[in-house]
Order: C-alpha cells, then sequence, then structure tokens
C-alpha cells in the first residue's frame, strides 16, 4: 500500500481469483468524527470505468467525494490497468465481472455501496443491480443506459454486419491479435486521437467514412496539439504509461466478450430492478448518439423503473469526467446528497 498523492491509496489484493488493483480516498473528517469512511454515516461511492479509461479518468472526482463526506475507491476494472489481464475472453463474462464487484465490496467490508458507472462501466453496475440488489444502494450510470438488448440477433452479429459497410471500432477489435499488436507499438497515438474523436470537440462519425479494414489509428483524424481545455500532456502520459505496461488486450476482451454477455443476461430479460437509478449523460456522446437506438432513456427505464433523475450536459462528449468536471462534480454531488 503506497501513498501516491494527497489523500489516496493505491491497493492490490487478489479478489474474484486475480490481482485486482485498486485507489481509494477516504472521507474527509467532520468535526468530531472519525477519517475512516464510516462514522460520518455516508455510504461508500465505487466509480467504475470503461475503455480506453482507468481508475484515472476518475481524478478529478475521487477528492471532491471524499471532501463531501464518501468513501471513494476507484477500481481498475478487470483487464486495464494494474489489475490482472487474462487472455480469454470468457473470463470478461457478466458472471466474471459481477464477482469482482462483489468480491471488492467483500475486501474492503462493504455491505452496500452507490455504484458510479461509464461505458463498460456502466454495464457492469446495471448487471450487478439486478443480480444483487442488496449490495447497491443506487446505481448511478454516465453516457451508456442499457446493454445491449436485442433479444434475437447477438451484439457482434449485428456490429459485423455494420461492419461490412464501413470501418467500425468493435468490429476492428473483435479477431485477435491484429488491434492488440497495432494499439500496442503505438499506445501515445491511440490514445490521443481516440480520446480527441470521442470528445464532444470531434465527431466520432468521422472514421464511418473509411472502408472495412482500416486501422482505426488511421481512421481517426490528427488530433490538436495538447494541452486541451480538459487534458494536460502530463495527463495522457499516465495513461499512455499504464496501458504501455498492459497492453491492449484486456481492454478489447469486453469487446469480444460481448455475445457472451448477451447470452448471460438472458435469463434477466424482461426483469424490472427495484434499485434507485439516476442517468447522466453528454449531449455529444457518440455512444448516446449511433448505440442505442432511438429512446436511449426510455431502454433504461424499462429495466430500472425507480429511474429518479436525468441529467444531460452540453458540449461535452465522451469522457465526460475529464471533459465536463466541474459539471459533473456538481451533479454527482447532488445525486449522491439526495441518495444518501
Amino acid at each position: 500500500m503506497t501513498r501516491v498523492a494527497p489523500g489516496w491509496r493505491h491497493h492490490y489484493a487478489i479478489i474474484n481469483n486475480i490481482q485486482m488493483h485498486y485507489v481509494e480516498q477516504a472521507a474527509a473528517a467532520a468535526p468530531g468524527r472519525s477519517r475512516n469512511g464510516v462514522a460520518t454515516g455516508k455510504p461508500a461511492v465505487v466509480l467504475c470505468h470503461g475503455f480506453p479509461m482507468l481508475w484515472f479518468s476518475w481524478h478529478r472526482q475521487i477528492p471532491v467525494l471524499a471532501n463531501a463526506g464518501y468513501r471513494v475507491i476507484a477500481p481498475s476494472m478487470r483487464g486495464m490497468g494494474q489489475s490482472e489481464a487474462p487472455d480469454e475472453p470468457e473470463a470478461y463474462g457478466v458472471d466474471e465481472i459481477t464477482a469482482d464487484l462483489i468480491g471488492l465490496l467483500d475486501h474492503c467490508g462493504i455491505e452496500r455501496a452507490i455504484f458510479v458507472g461509464i461505458d463498460f462501466g456502466a454495464f457492469a453496475i446495471q448487471d450487478l443491480a439486478l443480480r444483487h440488489p442488496e449490495r447497491v444502494q443506487a446505481i448511478i450510470c454516465l453516457e451508456n443506459p442499457a446493454a445491449p438488448h436485442n433479444p434475437d440477433k447477438s451484439p457482434l452479429t449485428e456490429y459485423r454486419e455494420m461492419g461490412e459497410q464501413h470501418f467500425l471500432h468493435i468490429e476492428y477489435f473483435r479477431e485477435p491479435p491484429r488491434a492488440d499488436v497495432e494499439l500496442a507499438a503505438a499506445p501515445r497515438e491511440f490514445l490521443r486521437k481516440v480520446m480527441w474523436i470521442l470528445s464532444g470537440a470531434a465527431n466520432y462519425f468521422d472514421v464511418f467514412r473509411h472502408p472495412p479494414g482500416t486501422a482505426y489509428i488511421d481512421a481517426m483524424p490528427e488530433p490538436p496539439p495538447l494541452p486541451w481545455p480538459w487534458l494536460s500532456e502530463l495527463e495522457l502520459e499516465f495513461f499512455v504509461s499504464e496501458y504501455s505496461q498492459s497492453g491492449f488486450t484486456g481492454g478489447l476482451n469486453w469487446y469480444r466478450s460481448m455475445d457472451i454477455k448477451w447470452l448471460q443476461r438472458k435469463p434477466f430479460e424482461g426483469v424490472r430492478s427495484e434499485v434507485q437509478a439516476w442517468f447522466i449523460g453528454s449531449e455529444r456522446d457518440v455512444d448516446l448518439e449511433g448505440f442505442h437506438g432511438e429512446d436511449p432513456i426510455g431502454l433504461m427505464r424499462a429495466i430500472f423503473p425507480n429511474l429518479v433523475d436525468v441529467k444531460m450536459i452540453p458540449k461535452s462528449g465522451h469522457m465526460l469526467p475529464l471533459e465536463a468536471a466541474d459539471e459533473l462534480n456538481a451533479i454527482l454531488l447532488d445525486y449522491l446528497a439526495r441518495i444518501s
């Protein structure tokens, strides 16, 4: 356990048979109260990222939430950052990811928590709420309101059909080792380009102009020089360093396991959860615009009828915790206060 920033601690533990890395910041002490994150009476908050993100994607949220009295835990999700990355896509199914989160709660001595998730992290906390509602006080989903839901056609089948018409990142990721090798050979170029094109300042759908078979790095335009209003060169270097060490196979396996997760979700088709849900999106988010149908919020409400509130942040894109940190923090603090 090594202190690396004021209030932050990095932890490593064997959870669900893999080594998991997570960052924790204890709740700030109220006068006369303990700093152990429990005595304040406020719940723990677990922040779950997606790809190509890391726990570090939440670094502007962690201290703000902790200073407001919440115990904050940000895991490196399976396969990314400093958490172990199994080679097989089968290791990235719903059952394994859910067991990771339950194991993390058990390891940290937490009975129930509020979960915040973005991208694949949003799907992960939705699955957790459906399977283990007794461990979830509420979920706050960013950008992604519902997992792929077509009952008749698997997601990778749909994406293969899309990828026959034009470049599609999911189809490019499907079969190893091409994407693994090409991204690992140029991690800085890939991360710089993908973070920019996923942001609200760019148009992700420009990559669709390229034909099938194009390399992802070649399909993305050259971004402006750093720093950007929401990302410094040093911050980008953290992502580059982490992915240079881990490689990209773990992150890509979250895509390669989509059909596995689709099958594992089938028993829950039509199930409605009573867990309290909240949603925060961006007006220029690629997933909301292109991958969740015409009524994405309706999809979420069909599963989580207790969807309390929906907020949309203008001008921002998919990298929401970095792009619009102040706006996101204000909404999170409001939601957390209303939940707890």
